[in-house]
């Protein structure tokens, strides 16, 4: 891993709850308002027809922003989600997705973003969503 990534890295351990741990994410990129993170592929995150669930999809949209407001802040601040708004365009199986949380926009009290989720392999979009933080 890219050693400019470590403090993100780092953040999934020290930050998030073990079941969003258990996602074993790892991050892939990084801009200053951006992260994208690999979800590996996974029988126990699958649904019947080795298809990633949702859940899966939406906990690791959601912990990307999160770690994409670090990138925009430079440290962790506190926050919460007020609103996940999602689509699924199309079942994910057979492969890793690459989730890439973007913040928008910042302000005073709220911060917004967007999350793509794509096959890592073939780059087909899946999921997307947006996203609304309080930030506290």
């Amino acid at each position: 891993m890219n050693t400019d990534h470590r403090h993100l890295q780092d953040a999934l351990s020290e930050l998030f709850a073990p079941w969003v741990q258990a996602l074993n994410l790892k991050v892939e990129r990084s801009g200053a308002d951006s992260v994208t993170l690999r979800l590996p592929q996974s029988d126990q995150l699958s649904r019947v027809g080795g298809i990633l669930c949702g859940q899966a999809m939406m906990a690791a949209a959601d912990t990307a922003m999160v770690l994409a407001l670090i990138q925009h802040f430079g440290q962790f601040r506190p926050c919460s989600t007020v609103q996940l708004s999602s689509s699924f365009m199309k079942p994910l199986s057979g492969q890793d997705a690459l989730v890439t949380a973007r913040v928008l926009r910042v302000g005073k009290s709220l911060a917004f973003g967007e999350i793509d989720l794509a096959g890592a392999e073939d780059g087909k979009s899946v999921f997307r969503a947006s996203t609304t933080y309080a930030l506290m």
